[in-house]
């Protein structure tokens, strides 16, 4: 069933979709510009401007392509194809619009009843198909093979930002369409912020670096997570990296189908609380990976979902003390029928470069 088909059969006979998050777009259309996707029973239609007709053309056949006109918005055009349609019903993404939009959504479409389509389509998403899965993996391909390569870049005397940029395009000379998200470079001291931004601080001997990344490739993610030492790193942070190492492989192989995302988290959780960093570890065990870099599920101590084949997810503990520094180790896994499948293939044994 296409993905469209499975979304209208969830609405009530006579609902229409109108989609405004770009990711969703993707997901249900292949449309990557500007505009609204809306779709209804026989109708499926990209609503545009004149700048992307030929491209979404390319990229959605079997899909109507609408161009806006002088004085007319993108709502105004939905509304005359769904009165085409004689669709009085419209769900709309109420997490997405905002509640100047919708006001000139409901004073350009008088007579249409809304609803909420209360995150239908990210449910939708949580599940990949064999191409989703093929297009993250190769993403994941291309982040392992950057991070052997940066491994060798790396060296006392090189900055935070040096590395970075040396890690973003390798990402890009491999093959990624672009990055993930912001490349995540943090050396010595600055290890101990989780989302640290790469500085013009110099790489020393017997600093840990933790390096946050990943290639997206044809519209997917990677996400991966290695901390690597440059010279022999102290006694404590030894100790650090491996109390995270072993939290992030007992965590990944309890990932099955049908285990609370709750327990993955608490698995990683108790084994730091218990070597005394449990006040250092206070972000999610993971998320789930995509279209976007954080989808569902969430690999969380408050979620309430249980993973299913085809999730795909990160696993991702750290410790961090201030004035010392931080050990990540991330993974993004696919959930299989019978257990799980790591997509990032890098050794997550301390490399000492």
């Amino acid at each position: 069933m296409k993905r469209t088909d499975k979304l209208l059969s969830g609405l009530p006979e006579k609902t229409g979709v109108l989609i405004h998050n770009p990711s969703n777009i993707f997901y249900l259309s292949g449309y990557t510009g500007e505009g609204l996707l809306l779709l209804a029973p026989g109708l499926s239609a990209v609503i545009t401007d004149f700048r992307y007709v030929e491209a979404a053309q390319k990229q959605c056949p079997g899909f109507e392509i609408h161009a806006i006109r002088s004085g007319v918005s993108h709502a105004a055009v939905a509304h005359e194809l769904l009165e085409n349609a004689g669709i009085r019903d419209l769900a709309v993404e109420d997490n997405i619009i905002t509640v100047r939009g919708m006001r000139e959504i409901e004073k350009v479409m008088p007579g249409i009843r809304f609803s909420p389509l209360d995150f239908k389509v990210e449910k939708l998403r949580e599940v990949k198909d064999d191409d989703e899965r093929s297009c993250i993996e190769h993403a994941c391909d291309i982040t392992c093979q950057a991070f052997e390569y940066i491994c060798g870049f790396i060296a006392p005397g090189r900055t935070e930002r040096e590395v970075q940029l040396a890690l973003d395009y390798k990402m890009l000379q491999l093959g990624a369409d672009g990055l993930a998200f912001n490349t995540i470079v943090a050396s010595g001291e600055n290890g101990s912020l989780p989302h640290a931004v790469p500085s013009d601080r110099e790489i020393e001997e017997g600093d840990m670096v933790t390096i946050d990344f990943g290639a997206r490739k044809d519209g997917y993610d990677a996400d991966m997570t290695r901390t690597v030492a440059v010279g022999q790193p102290s006694d404590k942070m030894r100790k650090i990296y491996d109390i995270v190492l072993r939290a992030q492989e007992t965590a990944q192989a309890a990932i099955a189908p049908g285990v609370p995302t709750a327990q993955i988290d608490k698995i990683a959780r108790d084994i730091i609380t218990e070597a005394g960093y449990g006040e250092c570890f206070g972000h999610s065990t993971g998320h789930g990976v995509g279209i976007d870099i954080h989808e569902e599920p969430r690999v969380s101590s408050r979620s309430d979902q249980i993973l299913t084949p085809g999730n795909i997810v990160t696993v991702e503990p750290g410790i961090y003390v201030p004035g010392l520094g931080g050990v990540r180790i991330e993974n993004t896994c696919a959930v299989t029928e019978t257990g799980v499948r790591a997509l990032c293939g890098a050794s997550k044994e301390l490399r000492i470069l």
